[in-house]
């Protein structure tokens, strides 16, 4: 297999994250994307869709996003789980997921991408061009703060943001924190349960990837 990462971009660092925990040795491939490479007609060939991640399988076969190349990981090597190991558990994790990319992740995208100046042009990813929408930007920085007031009750007294046990969950949740730094935002000072998880999980040595 070969992995195709950015290590400047978080979805391929949550890929990197979960083949850490899963322990395994993939051959990788680093993509420069503020040079551009995800656009070059050798990198389309891999991935059309001109995005980061991608993983070629060994018989040919090409995953191009985060959930694919987890579910295809999780499947090949489901011990250490982090995908949820009964059915109550995967639902929970997909469930809580969920939360996470559509009021979370989605919401940061909304707001970086239509105010950082290396993006002006590129307010989306992928081959098409678009332009910047100030007042996207300024509704994705208010639904960030609002996602980020409501993940100390979204964790409450669990260990982990969707239960008793890691999962990509976790993955999700701590990368999009990490990133909302770049809007210079973060978890409110008086979010115990946030921040107590957040030093668990931060503290882990796959998050240092």
């Amino acid at each position: 297999m070969k992995f195709y990462d950015c290590k400047t971009a978080p979805s391929p660092r949550r890929v990197r994250i979960f083949i850490a925990e899963k322990g395994l040795d993939i051959e990788t491939v680093d993509i420069d994307m503020r040079k551009g490479e995800q656009m070059s007609e050798e990198y389309r060939a891999i991935n059309p869709n001109c995005t980061v991640p991608a993983l070629v399988l060994d018989d040919g076969n090409i995953l191009q996003t985060t959930a694919g190349i987890w579910a295809y990981l999780e499947d090949l090597h489901p011990e250490p789980t982090l995908m949820g190991a009964t059915a109550l558990e995967k639902g929970q994790i997909a469930d809580v997921r969920w939360k996470i990319e559509f009021s979370g992740m989605l919401a940061m995208a909304e707001a970086l991408r239509n105010s950082a100046a290396p993006m002006k042009g590129r307010a989306l990813p992928g081959p098409d061009n678009f332009e910047q929408i100030p007042e996207l930007a300024e509704r994705g920085k208010a639904r960030v703060k609002l996602f980020l007031d409501r993940v100390d009750a979204m964790i409450g007294d669990n260990p982990f943001v969707a239960g008793d046990n890691y999962s990509v969950a976790d993955i999700d949740l701590m990368i999009m924190i990490d990133f909302a730094g770049w809007l210079k935002m973060g978890l409110p000072e008086d979010a115990g349960n946030a921040h107590r998880w957040y030093e668990a999980v931060s503290s882990r040595p796959s998050a240092k990837l």
